[in-house]
Formats: structure tokens, C-alpha cells, sequence
């Protein structure tokens, strides 16, 4: 057998192409070799995820001491963010490239850095290379979309990776997109001390949450001066000196910088998949409840194949389709109960059906609330907004979803995820011991409402 021939290329190195690897090398025996392009470890912990999430810490920290510090008997001077030392203790949380290469290569993998494309269903060309294999997982991930605005290709427009790298906060921003990326950056930068706009083409933010929860968090939002444009379209984009000019029907905007968070756009373009007949949507690879792609021996999971676009749901596809290639009644794909979560302050949780979702599948809805204000320990923190609903069936009481704003949201319907698996009814969550204070007990005032029903 050839040295160039392997059991698994897999193509990228982000969540899913690591966890697929990892199964198949460990669990199977499997020769792999990676393939990546830019960014070895993919975009979670180098220019996502983990480095989003220590700026959303360090905004929070900033609002806490601003907004209470002085009624807790803190005595602390009005906080500045020095933006470059806020980027610099965020690179020290990160693994290096050098490292990177380091582990995978310690792990037992093949490595080539360097774009890939198919030259048949079985052979990978890789710089000057070509490698060949049984089996292919093509896991490369997608980049931010650029929307068709007029005048968009004249500006220097920022995304999640380069807002990551300022070295000085915006005087003013404008967000395109009011998903999970747009409101985190919003609220990170307007605790910063930016003036933020953000214009949503929908008629909701956080497209895909419940409308109260979200209806919630976009009052959060509103209070800390940032603006929001629901059923908003930006017609235009020019230059105006140092500045940038949006036109929003008949209003101008003129800010700082642009940040599109309206969409991602999968990394096939490289891949020469239609040289083999893989299908491709506008959206990803399309895969079955396997990962299976349409030619036999391909398999897609992460960012780059249609379906929920989040890092444990890429490392869930990778397993299932690594299941599939080497293993024997391998599991199939399942979103039914998926803990989703924005990491706002507060953040906005969710698990299972929305109300909305729940009358749209035919079930007999029943829902229960209670505010994040009556809850004790939010009460500590000085939490005013926030809520938690509960979506149940009537005919059965069975839970079919739970949505949470609060601080700790994503623990606590992370948490549900099993009871929600295992058929827990709205009495269970009612009659069950809770923690106080805790946040989480704002779930059991909600659910002890139900009890009445």
C-alpha cells in the first residue's frame, strides 16, 4: 500500500475534523491524515468561541464595577478599556499555531497544511501531493458571508475575527445581523464604550429563540443605549473621510466601523467538489441523518454541511459519521432536544420547541413564566430583566421546551438537555428539590405555576 495512502483524510482541523480524527485513530485503528489551510485547531478556541467569550468577560467585568461597585461600597475610579492589553491577556489564553501542530502531530496523525481539492472520489491533491484514502471526512468550516450591499466592497468592514484584533474600540459601530455573533459583539463593544446600532432584516433578534425570551433580551439590550433596527436593510455603503455612511431607507447612519454578522458561507470553494458530484446547497454540504454526503465514501460534518452550526454539534456530526464508516449500527443524527445558548449578559438559553415551534408541530401548548426579578439571587446582582418560560404539552404534560435570559442561562438548559430526553413533565420540574438562592430555581416558580393548569 502506498505511504501516501491513508484509512481517513480528514479536511480541516477545527472541532469536528479533531474529534472525527480522534475516533477513528483511537477507537478504530485508523491511518489519518489532516489537511488544513489556514488555521490548525480550526476557528472555536483560535478566533471564535473561547476568544469571544473573554471579551464578553472582560465587558461584563467593566459593566459590573461602572453599574454597582459604588452601592456595594466599592470604592473603584470609572473603568477604561486599554483595548490592546484586553487583546493580549486574550492571546495568552490561545495555543499557538507551532503548538497546534505540536499535538496533532504527537496524536499520530499525518499532517499537511495547505489547501485540498478532490481530484477523484478517493484522491486529495494537496500542494504538489496527492494523497488517497477509503474514507473522506470533509470538515472545513465557513467564513462570514458578505452581503450583496451596494458599496460594501469600498469599505474596510470588520467581522468576529478582525474585531478580535483592534487594538482601539470603535468610536461607533454598526452590526448587520442580530444572530448569536452580532448581539455578543454589540454588547461587548458598547460596554467598551462604542455607540452601537445593530439592523436585523427579520422582525426578531435571535432569529431562531423563543419571541418572548428574545423580546427579553433585546430590552436588555435597549437599556444599555444600543440601538436596534428590526425589518431594517442597509441599502448602501460609502466612505465619508475616516468614516463609513449606511443608508437605511431614508435615514443616514455615519459610524466607526462595520461589523457583518448576517450569515456564514461554507469553505467549499477550494474543494472542487463539483469535479466528483458532491451536492452543495447555499448552505453546506447537504448530508443525511449519517453525514453522508451524495457520493459513496464522503462524509461532511461542522460548519461546512447543512444543520445546526455549533461546536459540540460539529463534534457530534464527526462521531456519528466516524460511527458510520467504521463501525456497525451507528447512530443517526438528532436535534430534537439541542441546549443552545447567546452569551449576552444575560444570556439567552434555550432547549427543546419554542412556543412558537410547538404550536407549529400540532401540539396542544401550554406555557409557564417567571421573571428573572422575583428570583433571589438575581436580585443580588441587580438583575431587573430576564424571564423563565416553560413550554409543555397539555394532553401529556411533557416539557417541550425551556427558555431562559438570566446570568447562567446556558448552565441551566444545559442541564435540562436529559430531562427533556427522558420525557420530564412540567410537574417533575415543579416538584422537584431546587437549590437557594440560586438562579436556577426560577425554573421550579415557573413550573409550580403549571400545577394549577
Amino acid at each position: 500500500m502506498s505511504e501516501n495512502h491513508y484509512d481517513l483524510i480528514v479536511l480541516g482541523a477545527g472541532s469536528a475534523a479533531r474529534d472525527g480524527a480522534a475516533r477513528a485513530a483511537r477507537q478504530h485503528g485508523a491511518k489519518v491524515a489532516l489537511i488544513e489551510r489556514e488555521r490548525w485547531g480550526g476557528s472555536c478556541p483560535n478566533v471564535a468561541c473561547r476568544p469571544t467569550k473573554a471579551y464578553l468577560v472582560a465587558a461584563e467585568l467593566a459593566h459590573d464595577v461602572r453599574r454597582h461597585a459604588v452601592e456595594r461600597g466599592i470604592d473603584l475610579p470609572e473603568p477604561t478599556i486599554d483595548l490592546a492589553r484586553t487583546r493580549a491577556w486574550k492571546d495568552s489564553l490561545r495555543r499557538s499555531q507551532e503548538s497546534w501542530i505540536e499535538l496533532l502531530t504527537n496524536a499520530g496523525y499525518a499532517i499537511f497544511p495547505g489547501g485540498a481539492s478532490f481530484v477523484d472520489e478517493h484522491t486529495v491533491r494537496v500542494g504538489e501531493r496527492e494523497l488517497s484514502a477509503d474514507k473522506v471526512l470533509v470538515a472545513t468550516g465557513g467564513r462570514t458571508a458578505v452581503p450583496p450591499i451596494p458599496g460594501i466592497e469600498d469599505i474596510d468592514w470588520i467581522d468576529h475575527i478582525s474585531a478580535l484584533e483592534l487594538e482601539q474600540v470603535p468610536d461607533s459601530l454598526l452590526v448587520i445581523g442580530a444572530g448569536p455573533v452580532g448581539l455578543e459583539f454589540a454588547q461587548i463593544f458598547a460596554r467598551f464604550g462604542s455607540r452601537v446600532t445593530i439592523v436585523n432584516h427579520g422582525p426578531q433578534i435571535a432569529a431562531r429563540a423563543d419571541a418572548e425570551a428574545a423580546a427579553e433580551l433585546q430590552q436588555v439590550l435597549e437599556e444599555e443605549d444600543i440601538e436596534v433596527v428590526l425589518n431594517g436593510e442597509v441599502e448602501s455603503l460609502s466612505r465619508v473621510g475616516g468614516n463609513i455612511r449606511a443608508a437605511l431607507g431614508s435615514r443616514a447612519l455615519t459610524v466607526s466601523h462595520v461589523l457583518l454578522a448576517s450569515g456564514r458561507t461554507p469553505n467549499v470553494d477550494e474543494l472542487r467538489l463539483d469535479r466528483i458530484g458532491v451536492e452543495v446547497t447555499r448552505g453546506g454540504i447537504v448530508v443525511d441523518d449519517r453525514q453522508r454526503t451524495s457520493v459513496p465514501g464522503i462524509w461532511a460534518a461542522g460548519d461546512v454541511a447543512l444543520g445546526p452550526m455549533f461546536t459540540p454539534t460539529a463534534q457530534y456530526q464527526a462521531r456519528i459519521a466516524v460511527e458510520d464508516m467504521f463501525g456497525e449500527n451507528g447512530r443517526h443524527a438528532n436535534y430534537a432536544v439541542l441546549p443552545t445558548a447567546i452569551f449576552t449578559d444575560p444570556e439567552l438559553g434555550s432547549v427543546g420547541l419554542t412556543e412558537a415551534e410547538a404550536q407549529e408541530q400540532g401540539f396542544d401548548v401550554d406555557v409557564v413564566k417567571h421573571p428573572l426579578s422575583a428570583v433571589t439571587r438575581a436580585q443580588l446582582t441587580g438583575s431587573t430583566r430576564g424571564l423563565y418560560k416553560i413550554v409543555f404539552s397539555r394532553e401529556n404534560r411533557r416539557v417541550l421546551g425551556v427558555h431562559v435570559v438570566a446570568r447562567g442561562a446556558s448552565d441551566i438548559v444545559g442541564a435540562l438537555a436529559v430531562a427533556l430526553q427522558l420525557g420530564a413533565t412540567v410537574d417533575d420540574l415543579a416538584l422537584v428539590h431546587h437549590i437557594y438562592p440560586s438562579l436556577s430555581e426560577g425554573l421550579k416558580a415557573a413550573a409550580e405555576q403549571a400545577l394549577a393548569h
